[in-house]
């Protein structure tokens, strides 16, 4: 049997670790509203939304899934979703109620999910959560991104301009509506199960 050393230092959990190192890095990127620290906090969380895909991935591929990637990886994941938007909150890039919406469902589903295995109860997530998360990162990234960013046909004649703040904001409304849902549904089955 593998150390305790082993199960924890492997590479998905280390790709996990390294995540959430990344957040001090983003926030202070986020100190500034401009446009390219903007633009390099984007790339950052960008970079760290791939190795939360990565982590699973490799640790189902290498047969080396363990307790302490089951309990790092969704805590990496809510870690980073909150910073980016409680530092661009002083920015007004997005609405003080939404963020409230986010964090808040996340960490009432995380204590139900608590309060669940000590009841060695497991409640299996649905695909709510997995949209969720898709539009929850993408919309930060767009948020992030903030300014007009142009594709040119020509140095001086942009063929299309695309305001990244909309962008962002439209995949947000759809993140914080799946948000609600999956937020209702995972509390219904909740009390389903435990009403049994």
């Amino acid at each position: 049997m593998p150390s305790t050393q082993a199960q924890i230092m492997n590479l998905p959990n280390i790709l996990t670790m390294l995540r959430i190192a990344a957040i001090p890095l983003l926030c202070v990127l986020l100190l500034s509203p401009d446009r390219e620290p903007g633009f390099w906090a984007a790339a950052l969380f960008a970079a760290a939304s791939v190795t939360d895909w990565l982590d699973g991935y490799l640790a189902r591929k290498m047969g080396i899934v363990t307790v302490f990637g089951k309990f790092l990886d969704p805590i990496a994941d809510k870690l980073i979703v909150m910073a980016a938007l409680i530092m661009i909150l002083p920015f007004d890039r997005v609405p003080a109620w939404m963020v409230l919406v986010i964090l808040g469902r996340e960490m009432i589903i995380t204590g139900l999910r608590g309060i669940a295995s000590t009841e060695g109860i497991v409640i299996a997530a649905s695909n709510l959560g997995k949209f969720k998360t898709i539009f929850q990162l993408v919309a930060i990234i767009g948020l992030l991104l903030h300014y007009d960013y142009h594709w040119f046909f020509g140095i001086d004649h942009p063929l299309l301009i695309v305001n990244m703040h909309n962008v962002g904001m439209f995949y947000l409304w759809i993140a914080t509506v799946i948000t609600i849902w999956s937020g209702v549904d995972y509390l219904n089955k909740f009390v389903r199960v435990i009403a049994k």
